[in-house]
């Protein structure tokens, strides 16, 4: 299997104390021999040298595999939660915590059999461990696109670090119906990117504008009136599904997600949540109250 080599230990990041639950975690799980791959900040300083500060670690599962590892955590004295059933536990060690990834939110990208192929393998605060796949990191990040959180530079620089380095025929295939999603991204990224366009094939490019050129102005017979914009964003879609009568992308084939977790997952938005809600109404106070007393005054 190929070999990455890690920027530093990248033991700065994280406080000590956090540093030595991740570690002993994950020669927990390697002990074990618990199939598992590091993604997130640091799967993303292997592959692009960008270090960053992360509050936790990211770990992608088996769906299959999350009660044996709750029962591992369990008898450590950690916490394991399944927070979002259709998509992400957490390990608890006090306030530090791992998350355990088996699908991505909008329930698209389950972790199957195809995420344990071929996988670079590096050093993580010392522990030996396999990389989540550039190609299945790229996929998960490209469907982020949230109000508070747009992944779209993580994705350029994947491929301004990677891209003669990625198994685009699988790629590809990965995207299958959501091809648009990647058109985008490769779109930007030679637009953040101009003189390394090129390092994207042109056959990548053609077949996908193909594609284009070939749905333009052929809209489907019978239109299932559906928004896929809440594959994207849990929020900034609602309005469609909810007052316009838009089919939810997240409730179609495409998608593991069933009404029940969309509506835990919708619930969780930071903006509904009460406090968040308080504020925004006092916020929204002021201004008539500063009005009212300018209005006295006159």
């Amino acid at each position: 299997m190929p070999v990455t080599q890690l920027v530093p230990s990248l033991e700065g990041e994280v406080q000590p104390g956090t540093a030595a639950f991740y570690r002993k975690a994950l020669q927990l799980l390697v002990d074990a021999r618990l199939e598992f791959l590091v993604g997130g900040a640091f799967a993303h300083a292997c592959f692009t040298g960008i270090r960053r500060s992360t509050k936790d670690l990211d770990l992608f599962i088996r769906r299959d595999d999350y009660e044996r590892v709750a029962a591992l955590a369990e008898a450590q004295g950690w916490r394991a939660e399944l927070t979002y059933p259709h998509w992400l536990a957490k390990v608890y060690c006090g306030d530090d915590f791992i998350d355990l990834i088996f699908n991505s939110g909008n329930g698209l990208t389950p972790v199957d059999d195809r995420w344990f192929k071929d996988n670079a393998r590096a050093d993580v605060l010392g522990v030996p461990v396999r990389i989540a796949n550039l190609e299945d990191g790229l996929l998960s990040k490209a469907f982020i696109m949230e109000r508070e959180r747009f992944d779209g530079a993580d994705i350029a620089h994947l491929l301004q670090s990677n891209a003669e380095q990625l198994d685009w025929p699988g790629l590809l295939e990965r995207f299958g119906p959501h091809w648009r999603v990647l058109l985008a991204h490769l779109t930007l990224f030679g637009y953040v990117y101009p003189g390394e366009r090129a390092r994207v094939p042109d056959w990548v490019m053609d077949q996908l504008l193909a594609r284009l050129a070939e749905e333009t102005g052929q809209p489907p017979a019978d239109d299932p009136h559906v928004c896929a914009g809440t594959l994207l964003s849990r929020e900034q879609y609602l309005h469609d599904v909810e007052r316009l009568g838009y089919v939810d992308g997240r409730l179609t084939p495409v998608s593991t997600m069933t009404p029940q977790d969309v509506a835990v997952w919708t619930e969780a938005i930071p903006a509904r949540q009460p406090e968040a809600q308080a504020q925004a109404e006092a916020t929204a106070a002021l201004p008539a109250a500063n009005g009212a007393v300018a209005l006295s005054g006159t």
